[in-house]
């Protein structure tokens, strides 16, 4: 199945964290037998409403191709990162 992985990361994070975040999961992908499509950085942005107190954060999509199990380790991994703000996976058809 193909799927898109937004996610917007914390302002605060310096360039190479922010670099060694969206690496992460992109090596998840892979690690798990799925395969990164693109990567899409959209960089800082205006947030609709704030969160954590915080009014812009860093936006990443990332497409891939893969398989369920892939996409609740993502979630798992997000849910417990303290530098991701917010992120949603969504199946593409």
């Amino acid at each position: 199945m193909k799927y898109e992985m937004l996610y917007v990361l914390d302002t605060a994070l310096s360039d190479e964290a922010k670099e060694a975040e969206v690496a992460k999961y992109e090596n998840t992908v892979k690690a798990m037998g799925g395969s990164v499509v693109s990567i899409d950085k959209w960089g800082v942005k205006k947030l609709a409403y704030p969160i954590n107190y915080k009014t812009d954060g860093y936006y990443v999509v990332m497409t891939f191709e893969s398989e369920g199990a892939v996409v609740a380790e993502l979630n798992r991994l997000a849910g417990i990162s303290g530098d991701m703000l917010r992120c949603i996976v969504t199946k593409v058809k």
